[in-house]
């Protein structure tokens, strides 16, 4: 009589439709790595569609035939030859007055005379600018500006080196910033500072473990008074032979 029964009791029938169900398959969409992927994927798949009337394949085409050297000098090659009126090159009145125009543009040969005069100058000792030069030098020769005093021998505890090392203390730097290099390195901020709560938020923010929980770690349990537990422990109670 109540082997139907017991045999019903060990099979369990889950909806596939329950809210339960449908929350873990919305998560485990959520943080699968292949959905996340999959259209990425699939556009990998497809390649790339680089046709040869493309406008990217034109405007690199014509880029390289302006740049080239080849297309740019093609004209001035097919006229070498042709060039007709005189046995000789030298004898052509256009070219004789183009070599004579760029000589006369020529930097170097315009100055050429100039640059052989100046070596030829010759200046004598005694001339005013000289002199005038020699003086120049001399005052602002730093061997001549800075003339050691002799190297007197001082008492330590006298009072004009006593004074004189208080002055160095006091003109020097490395006393004057000795404090803060002391302090330097040890900042200290208090726990609740509004910097310190802000770099906590932050944190919380870019957080991966905290955006995103992994699925492994929630727990799902059936709800224990459902109508459909209720009816079978009720059952359970009425057909107990114990009972």
């Amino acid at each position: 009589y109540t082997e139907a029964w017991d045999a019903d009791k060990k099979s369990i029938h889950v909806m596939p439709d329950t809210p339960d169900i449908l929350l873990a398959k919305a998560n485990a969409a959520n943080v699968s790595h292949k959905l996340y992927v999959k259209a990425w994927e699939e556009a990998k798949k497809k390649g790339y569609d680089m046709r040869a009337d493309a406008i990217p394949i034109k405007t690199a085409k014509a880029s390289r035939d302006i740049a080239s050297d080849y297309k740019y000098k093609e004209t001035h090659e097919k006229q070498k030859g042709h060039y007709i009126g005189c046995p000789s090159a030298k004898e052509d009145p256009k070219l004789v007055l183009a070599a004579r125009a760029m000589d006369l543009q020529n930097d170097r040969l315009y100055k050429k005379a100039y640059n052989d005069s100046k070596t030829q100058i010759h200046i004598p000792v005694d001339a005013l600018s000289v002199q005038a030069a020699k003086e120049c030098q001399t005052l602002v020769s730093d061997v001549d500006y800075r003339q050691y005093l002799h190297q007197w021998t001082c008492l330590p505890d006298q009072n004009d080196v006593i004074h004189a090392r208080q002055a160095y203390d006091l003109q020097s730097d490395a006393v004057y910033k000795s404090d803060l290099e002391w302090l330097r390195g040890i900042g200290w901020l208090p726990n609740d500072s509004p910097e310190i709560k802000r770099v906590k938020n932050a944190q919380d923010l870019l957080s991966d473990n905290v955006y995103r929980t992994p699925i492994d770690s929630v727990k799902y349990t059936s709800v224990v008074d459902s109508p459909d537990v209720v009816l079978a422990k009720t059952n359970a109670e009425q057909i107990s032979i114990v009972r």
